[in-house]
């Protein structure tokens, strides 16, 4: 029997709200003369099941493209500035990887950021597979990552085990959307979690899996 975690990023693994912040601020700025935002008030637009990101970020109704292209430049290099990971997620990682449990990402950010941060954080190597929302056709909640990860690893629902852990209920919703199990992250992002499996320290995780 193969065990299976695929991990959210951004507020499940890594605490990366200043960098976004900076660079979102960096873009509001530069092309729209709007005043800074908190961080408080991105990490909680992010994590809102409906809303439009442009519009409260940029005041635009749609996602530009000279919005897009100059985040994502200043994104690229400031990313890596100060990223961390969460207290207790490496020894996590580590153990859960040592024991032979399948781990990989999925993430809504671009491949190419999820990347450069897990490497900078030297966890990179503990994943098989770093999918980013520009490698499929839908992003979470949509069940597409998942998938491609779970196809991955030849998964078989009839003998193997497999959970999505995130903080946001995009992640839930993308786990129950793909029939596997969800277990909602309180550390990072969103402190309140309406799963039924919710856990508030990374080891909890571990006691999950290898049960």
């Amino acid at each position: 029997m193969k065990k299976i975690v695929i991990f959210d990023m951004d507020g499940t693994l890594i605490d990366s709200k200043k960098d976004i912040t900076i660079s979102v601020n960096y873009v509001r700025k530069t092309n729209h003369n709007l005043p800074p935002l908190s961080e408080e008030f991105i990490v909680d637009a992010i994590n809102k099941e409906v809303r439009n990101l442009p519009k409260l970020f940029y005041n635009t109704e749609i996602y530009e493209e000279k919005d897009r292209i100059l985040f994502e430049k200043h994104y690229k290099e400031q990313c890596i500035e100060h990223p961390y990971l969460y207290d207790g997620v490496q020894e996590m990682l580590e153990r859960l990887h040592v024991k032979g449990v399948k781990l990989s990402v999925a993430t809504n950010a671009p491949t190419q950021f999820a990347l450069t941060m897990l490497e900078h954080l030297h966890v990179a190597d503990l994943f098989d597979m770093i999918v980013g929302a520009d490698k499929v056709q839908a992003s979470k909640p949509h069940p597409d990552m998942i998938h491609k990860i779970l196809n991955f690893y030849s998964y078989d629902a009839k003998k193997d085990k497999a959970w999505m852990v995130g903080d946001n209920s995009k992640d839930i919703k993308s786990a129950h959307n793909a029939g596997i199990e969800a277990i909602f992250a309180a550390w990072g992002f969103s402190a309140h979690g309406t799963h039924t499996v919710v856990v508030k320290d990374p080891k909890e995780i571990v006691d999950i899996v290898l049960q």
